[in-house]
């Protein structure tokens, strides 16, 4: 057929289904686009070859029937490697199964490859993988964004059918949006870490990434819910979330945040928010914009610059804390391997974990990270959902 790659995790899951394709098809045209483009991409660190025969020997009424899935390089999966894009676990085979790829595999997914990252996620680029950068398929001169660049760039280029990737902050959401998928980044604790090369604990959020909002909703689904293992996670059932996407939106209260921000208004991202709201309003939402505040005052948004001091300290405290296990000596290379993006978070959390220094930075960033949470605790209250632009503007260049 030829273009079997470009199908969404929907359709290919319901022709395998309804044998209208074979697997045999299916990844000979997955593994046709993939060798293509990640020649010109850079998006798998790792590929399987031997996808097709385990496809092969997945029964076809399991949810996933055997599809391609590309998996960001932080989970662990038995079998292949597990390296977050860094030279300190280059060659690094896991010995057990995070729990997403082991309630994927259940589902019946199979995984074609482990698609580059920035190294330790530790990025927003792409660019400080150590198997090197990976390329936007829209556009090879500009970033696929990340961390999770490679699972963007994989379902961007149909080099696959449908792909994870992991949140801390925009990890998922940023690469979706600058290569023009749909990137679903879940609440905390709503999906296990469990067996995630932690970043920064008290975010970490694995989600789902797809082609489609349905394929990413349907993705997810597979392996959301509570974990033995994960004390983080919510122990609220798992709802079938799909149902939300017929129910429509009228009477939905919509919040439009944001796009008063001095470096937004005006500018092509704001107005697209805006001409959504207007979409949302036309089908019958009660649509209005959240003011922005310097100071927590109800009914009004944050000014989204304080979050980015917040989570520059609170997120490299925890790095630094997470990457002490990696000396070298149970697993992986020892520490002179870090790239220089990992070296400046250790000393960025030396100092501001120091004495003297933790009241004046830590602890002040968890204080008004608590004033975060009380803001959007009361907007949830006005609101059933806030929209905001992903990203101030488009994807940037190389090297940029």
């Amino acid at each position: 057929m030829g273009n079997l790659n470009t199908l969404t995790l929907i359709d290919a899951v319901q022709k395998l289904k309804a044998k209208e394709i074979s697997h045999e098809e299916l990844y000979r045209d997955v593994f046709a686009a993939l060798a293509k483009a990640d020649k010109a991409y850079n998006m798998y660190v790792y590929v399987d070859h031997e996808a097709l025969k385990k496809a092969q020997t997945i029964s076809l009424d399991t949810p996933l029937a055997g599809v391609p899935i590309a998996v960001k390089d932080n989970f662990l999966t038995v079998g292949m490697p597990a390296t977050a894009s860094s030279n300190v676990l280059r060659g690094f085979r896991p010995q057990f199964e995070s729990t997403v790829t082991a309630r994927l595999r259940k589902a019946g997914a199979v995984f074609i490859g482990k698609t580059n990252m920035d190294a330790w996620a530790h990025g927003s680029s792409t660019e400080t993988s150590d198997f090197g950068p990976t390329k936007n398929p829209r556009n090879p001169a500009h970033l696929p964004g990340g961390s999770s660049g490679g699972s963007a760039a994989a379902i961007a280029s149909d080099s696959c059918i449908a792909a994870i990737g992991s949140e801390t902050a925009g990890s998922i959401r940023q690469p979706a949006a600058w290569c023009g998928i749909v990137g679903l980044k879940p609440s905390y604790g709503r999906v296990p870490r469990t067996g995630v090369v932690a970043m920064a604990s008290s975010t970490d959020s694995p989600g789902s990434m797809g082609k489609t909002v349905t394929d990413a909703v349907s993705l997810f689904q597979t392996f959301a819910g509570m974990d033995p293992y994960d004390a983080t996670t919510s122990d609220r059932p798992v709802e079938s979330y799909g149902k939300y996407l017929t129910e429509g939106v009228k009477g939905l209260r919509v919040g439009i945040c944001y796009v008063d921000h001095p470096t937004l208004k005006g500018s092509p991202a704001a107005l697209a928010v805006e001409k959504a709201g207007k979409t949302f309003e036309s089908l019958g939402a009660h649509v209005s914009e959240v003011p922005e505040a310097s100071e927590l005052e109800k009914g009004k948004i944050l000014n989204p610059d304080y979050a980015v001091g917040v989570y520059t300290v609170v997120q490299r405290a925890e790095v630094s804390s997470n990457l002490a296990r990696y000396d070298g000596v149970r697993y992986g290379h020892d520490r002179s391997y870090f790239g220089e993006e990992a070296k400046r978070r250790i000393m960025l959390r030396t100092f501001t974990l120091s004495r003297g220094y933790s009241e004046k930075y830590y602890v002040l960033a968890e204080k008004v990270r608590n004033l975060f949470t009380a803001n959007f605790r009361d907007l949830f209250s006005r609101y059933d959902i806030l929209i905001s632009p992903t990203s101030p503007g488009y994807a940037l260049k190389l090297g940029a």
